[in-house]
């Protein structure tokens, strides 16, 4: 079996789909994508696909190793990420032509269900109460939400109990049964952090999310020690290297993406360094079906997998293409109490409606987050 082709598809809402052919008509396919800059990922995927044409797509740790190192200039997001689209697809080869999922190729699957979470919006108390029991409704028993919206290095009590208020409204809505994560989004600053993190423990967070930008993570020591919220972060973070020192900080638990941090091979090597740590494994995930998958394919072989994001009715695909919506079979996604079961299908366990993608790849997308600024003017994190 040789590959033939690399064909990438910019679909709605936000997504970069990838398309690996070979000559035996065994398809993989992978999501690489940095969110607003999709376009310069297919671009990068154009210029590796001269080192993959031709070649045999068995070998995927030698294509990871070439594809990362095989350039004088290394890492970063949109390198990163274009190696694990790359990576998916061809460890979704390699599943097909094998008729396995590929957590079987990863040592076998150590649970038969994975938990998830779903996202809650809204900003005002009442309307992330009234969102997280309809996620409660719908079967969640975990939900995560925005810890707040743009942040002074320094905040007012005002603001500090507006943050609390906010958490407080889902917590007695939902009750104590319901775990609730809260996403900083590196909007905090490390003192700024320490701060919220201790108004909020008597509320028991699941865990507290990215509290300062990557450019700060040596501080998270100083952010882990200050509370007893656990501490997850990682979403930012493109290979082991980048996690080496993180993982000393005392952070509970990690996020990669793995549409972003070299994919499945990069990502299961991530989740063992963490567990010699006693750190747990939570992908970041909210991307579309084939990112997803690829994060169940490694919970599934992961012993220190807690919880798996979902981005199941999340704000950012409001109005736009969902989850399901260029799979076959939906229904792969199914989940109940909380939890989908093992994925059997082969390779990333689920099958692409290529029609639909290539209809939605003529719409295509241009999608940017915000740039937002404070009352002054000035620049404040997203």
């Amino acid at each position: 079996m040789v590959i033939t082709g690399l064909e990438t598809f910019i679909v709605e809402p936000r997504w970069l789909f990838l398309a690996i052919r070979t000559d035996e008509g065994v398809t993989g396919w992978g999501e690489p994508i940095v969110e607003g800059k999709a376009a310069t990922v297919a671009a990068a995927i154009q210029e590796m696909s001269g080192q993959l044409i031709g070649k045999d797509p068995g070998p995927i740790e030698d294509h990871w190793q070439t594809l990362i190192k095989g350039g004088f200039y290394r890492g970063g997001p949109v390198l990163s990420s274009a190696v694990a689209g790359i990576d998916q697809a061809l460890w979704d080869i390699k599943g097909k032509s094998l008729g396995v999922p590929i957590h079987e190729l990863l040592g076998g699957p150590v649970r038969h269900s994975q938990r998830v979470y779903g996202w809650i919006g809204g900003d005002e108390p009442g309307q992330l109460a009234e969102s997280a029991l309809q996620r409660v409704e719908q079967g969640y028993n975990a939900v995560k939400m925005n810890g707040g919206g743009r942040m002074r290095a320094l905040e007012s009590r005002a603001e500090i109990k507006g943050i609390v208020a906010r958490v407080t409204a889902v917590r007695e809505a939902v009750g104590d049964a319901v775990d609730i994560g809260i996403d900083f989004h590196g909007r905090f600053s490390p003192a700024l952090a320490r701060v919220a993190c201790q108004a909020l423990e008597p509320l028991n967070p699941l865990f507290v999310e990215e509290p300062v930008v990557p450019e700060l993570q040596l501080d998270l020591a100083k952010i882990t020690e200050a509370t007893t919220i656990p501490i997850a972060t990682g979403e930012r973070l493109y290979s082991r290297w980048d996690f080496r020192e993180v993982l000393r900080t005392g952070i509970a638990v990690v996020q990669p993406d793995l549409s972003h941090a070299g994919g499945i091979s990069e990502c299961r090597r991530i989740a063992a360094a963490a567990e010699t740590y006693g750190v747990s494994l939570a992908p970041h995930c909210p991307l579309g079906p084939i990112a997803f998958a690829a994060c169940l394919q490694v919970d599934f072989a992961s012993p220190n997998a807690i919880i798996q994001e979902t981005s199941l009715g999340i704000h950012y695909n409001a109005g736009s293409s969902e989850l399901g919506d260029y799979l076959v079979d939906p229904g792969v996604f199914d989940f109940a109490d909380s939890s989908i079961a093992r994925l059997t299908g082969p390779g990333l366990g689920i099958e692409i409606d290529e029609g639909a993608v290539r209809k939605a790849a003529k719409a295509s997308h241009d999608w940017h987050n915000p740039v937002w600024r404070h009352q002054d003017g000035s620049f404040a994190e997203w």
